[in-house]
């Protein structure tokens, strides 16, 4: 596997406007981008700084992946993310070297990403996700 950057951090946080006030007011970065994902039940909003971003990641709904995850550890990091060529390829060569994955193939995630994610278990309790930009 070849990964070229992190790509994101995602901070699971209670209320997005407050979290990205905090990023631009205290920190000095800026907001560049507020999207909704329906199927993931969540809002995010997007930071950079260098080549990284931060995706702050507001729950839309309780029982979603976000309103979950809050519930039981509370706000801060959720996963990172680390950009890929060929995620399809990628994701079948990690599966051969026995990480269990949540996503068997990609899908649609924010910006207009192909991702997938790999199970903690199977990744020393680090939530990741893997992201291909069609777009590059």
């Amino acid at each position: 596997m070849e990964l070229s950057h992190i790509e994101h951090i995602g901070i699971a946080v209670n209320n997005l406007d407050e979290a990205i006030a905090y990023y631009e007011n205290t920190l000095g970065l800026t907001c560049y981008a507020i999207e909704e994902v329906p199927d993931q039940k969540v809002r995010t909003a997007f930071l950079k700084i260098g080549e990284t971003k931060i995706e702050l990641l507001e729950s839309t709904d309780p029982e979603g992946p976000i309103g979950k995850f809050i519930e039981k550890k509370g706000p801060g990091v959720h996963h990172l993310a680390f950009a890929v060529n060929n995620l399809e390829s990628n994701l079948a060569e990690v599966k051969e070297k026995g990480v269990r994955l949540i996503d068997s193939k990609p899908r649609k995630g924010a910006e207009g990403l192909d991702i997938a994610f790999l199970h903690p278990k199977s990744t020393f309790g680090v939530l990741t996700e893997l992201c291909e930009d069609k777009n590059k």
